[in-house]
């Protein structure tokens, strides 16, 4: 087999086709600018996934107001939204290093509050926009691929962006009602969302849903997260894939009822519960985007070699393992991890 580029190998992947190697990816700029990272192990060495959302939404009735922040000298965001049925304001802040940010203030914290976003959720239009899309592809060419993604599921989607968690369950239990007319919108819009997918040229579609059985549980997760996967997969001719990035083991069965095609950022010991290999052996049908362990990165550069190693040895013949960056690295532990990584894939195959 010719040596592929890092689009074709990982493309491959994703079609169920042969590659000539494991494909070795991060999420664009993820542990290091990707120029950075290749000019220290190479282009050839490392892809490319770039989050790309081929869509736009617009509100003719509500508004969303963002101001910048500051509060012990890290930058933050605070938003208003604005509705006929009420306004809502959350404030998020951003740490410096990675630019990741989280939220100190949610948008919903009483129950009237979901009034406000039901009406934010029903007033949203979906229009599919493929410029981003061609705009990934055009600048990352040979060296990788969009990630496109869709709309989180319901209550993965409540609890991440909208609500804290611990209200969330309180208030599903004090007004369910309520709580269920809001998902129901975010179920309405998530449709309108797979409508504008669907009507464009996509190689695989990722919910970046952050599933961990802890929080969701088996129950939520058929009832919340299952619907929507198996109803994209029902759409499209091309793999669905699920950001699972948490302990897995209670949803093993529920997973395997699914159409989910593709595990995206599969977090295996020692960091979750979910080796790549009993993946691959429970099904045989799914692609596996293994996030290399972010523990694994602090250790010596003998034992990050070790640990692909065994990723390899567990999945690397089948076709179907990549091992990717799509979970912060501990900062500068890339330049020692990253070409023991490439070291192992190149090891392996030869």
């Amino acid at each position: 087999m010719h040596d592929m580029t890092m689009r074709e190998r990982m493309l491959a992947l994703v079609r169920g086709e042969p590659v000539d190697r494991v494909p070795f990816v991060q999420y664009d700029h993820l542990a290091a600018r990707n120029e950075e990272i290749w000019a220290l192990i190479g282009r050839q060495e490392m892809g490319v996934l770039r989050w790309t959302t081929p869509f736009r939404r617009e509100h003719p009735h509500c508004t969303r107001t963002v101001t910048a922040i500051e509060r012990d000298g890290l930058r933050g965001e605070s938003t208003v939204i604005e509705t006929p049925r009420g306004t809502m304001q959350s404030q998020r802040f951003f740490e410096p290093m990675y630019g990741s940010g989280w939220t100190a203030q949610h948008f919903v914290k009483v129950l009237s509050d979901y009034d406000a976003l039901t009406a934010w959720l029903d007033d949203e239009v979906i229009i599919a926009d493929a410029e981003p899309l061609d705009c990934a592809r055009r600048e990352l060419g040979e060296d990788g691929l969009p990630l496109v993604r869709v709309e989180r599921s319901p209550f993965q989607q409540l609890w991440i962006q909208w609500v804290n968690l611990e209200d969330l369950v309180c208030h599903m239990m004090d007004d369910p009602e309520r709580v269920a007319i809001c998902i129901a919108a975010l179920q309405r819009r998530q449709r309108d969302v797979f409508g504008a997918i669907a009507s464009l040229d996509v190689d695989f579609v990722d919910f970046p849903d952050n599933i961990t059985a802890p929080v969701i549980g088996e129950t939520w997760f058929r009832q919340y997260c299952l619907p929507d996967y198996d109803e994209l997969a029902d759409r499209l001719d091309v793999p669905v894939y699920v950001h699972m990035d948490g302990d897995l083991a209670p949803l093993y069965a529920a997973i395997g009822e699914s159409k989910v095609s593709g595990l995206d950022s599969l977090s295996p010991p020692p960091d979750n519960d979910t080796s790549p290999g009993a993946a691959l052996a429970m099904w045989p049908y799914m692609r596996v985007a293994v996030n290399f362990p972010s523990s694994v990165h602090l250790a010596p550069p003998e034992q990050v070699y070790r640990t692909t190693m065994d990723l390899l040895e567990q999945g690397g013949g089948s076709g179907r393992l990549q091992i990717q960056i799509s979970e912060n690295v501990p900062p500068s532990c890339w330049p020692r991890s990253f070409p023991q990584i490439v070291r192992a894939i190149h090891d392996f195959h030869d």
